[in-house]
């Protein structure tokens, strides 16, 4: 795993050194946008609509839209000294609650901790109380500048944080057009909708969900690398430059990579010598 950020855990006076790593990874099949023409690979060029012209990094600048169509400008330097006034720090944690006082509607990002170097045993200590006492951690870090809240907690024997919305973040529920604040319900209604609860009712296994979409998109994808149906390259890119596209693909990926780039065949030894010699010697007969 890639280690995205290096820091500590703090809660009173025990500081555990930590790596972060992600703990979900998005697995949506990305498909390229080419040239119909000649299967080309589009770019998407920063262009002043205004100005009708291209820009370079050096002509964009950060802008805040206050008003429909107004902007406050951000140099670069006011934001650096932001970064400066809000380094990188610690997960701090200042509370300790149990993981059904949070709504799941506060959840955002998951990442895994490990533990820093001579961070083991504090890691373990931690884990441990937090597993005794059943429950989390909720605390206040910055990374890249960006101040966040987080939970920590224990996944099977890992310990996991979690970044969590603001309460502002969160929209308000009054908002959503047409809720019928209350129903009448019959009772027969009812009893049946919770016989229907009752059979559907089991432990959670997240092993037997799955993307259904995204497999019959590889299905598909995969019968047309084997068929060599509809894939496509840059009339001018080299050839042979085949993708992995998914882990499900490899086999079948591995087999184009041999077909579109196959091995150069050896000149056979001594080959290259003799024919330079025969040059020589009829290059001194002529002479």
């Amino acid at each position: 795993m890639h280690t995205m950020w290096k820091g500590s855990i703090r809660f009173g006076l025990v500081n555990i050194p930590v790596k972060l790593f992600a703990a979900t990874e998005d697995k949506d099949v990305k498909l390229r946008s080419l040239h119909k023409e000649c299967h080309t690979p589009i770019k998407y060029e920063k262009k002043c609509p205004s100005c009708d012209r291209a820009l370079e990094a050096d002509d964009i600048v950060k802008g805040y839209e206050y008003v429909k169509g107004k902007y406050v400008i951000l140099s670069e330097e006011e934001l650096q000294e932001l970064k400066e006034v809000q380094p990188d720090k610690a997960v701090e944690i200042i509370d300790f609650v149990k993981l059904e006082d949070i709504d799941p509607i506060y959840f955002n990002r998951s990442y895994f901790l490990g533990p820093g170097e001579n961070g083991s045993k504090p890691y373990a200590l931690l884990r441990e109380a937090l597993k005794t006492s059943g429950k989390i951690g909720v605390a206040e870090m910055s990374i890249r500048s960006k101040q966040q809240m987080a939970i920590v907690r224990v996944y099977q024997n890992c310990l996991v944080m979690e970044t969590i919305h603001y309460p502002d973040e969160v929209r308000n529920s009054t908002e959503v057009p047409a809720v019928p604040d209350q129903a009448e319900i019959q009772k027969k209604e009812l009893d049946t909708a919770m016989m229907l609860i009752d059979q559907l009712t089991t432990a959670f296994d997240p092993e037997q969900y799955k993307d259904d979409y995204r497999e019959a998109m590889l299905r598909l994808i995969q019968s047309k690398v084997e068929q060599n149906d509809d894939t496509a390259e840059p009339e001018e890119a080299p050839r042979g430059n085949v993708v992995d596209l998914m882990s499900q693909l490899q086999a079948s990926i591995e087999k184009s990579k041999e077909k579109a780039s196959p091995k150069k065949e050896q000149p056979e030894k001594g080959t290259k010598k003799e024919s330079t010699q025969k040059k020589k010697r009829t290059a001194r007969k002529k002479a």
